[in-house]
């Protein structure tokens, strides 16, 4: 599996796990927004390609925090097997 190279500080991450053999198309997104409290929000979005998915939001107190767990999110995601 190749590792792909994210910017330094990114805001944004899309990644998509595709099996065919077991019916398993799948896609996890991620973005950092700053809120208007001066804090951070992580939303993410997940699911079988082609459809809405679910979300969840997750409010950090700075961007560099919402970064951070958007990183150790989509590490977790490639060990998984999206790419």
């Amino acid at each position: 599996m190749s590792e792909v190279q994210l910017e330094i500080f990114p805001d944004a991450v899309r990644v998509e796990r595709k099996e065919p053999d077991h019916n398993r198309h799948r896609f996890y997104r991620m973005y950092v927004q700053p809120d208007l409290f001066g804090g951070c929000t992580l939303f993410r979005e997940w699911g079988r390609i082609g459809t809405g998915g679910r979300q969840r939001r997750d409010q950090f107190s700075d961007e560099g925090q919402a970064v951070d767990a958007l990183l150790q999110l989509f590490k977790r995601k490639q060990r998984r097997g999206y790419q």
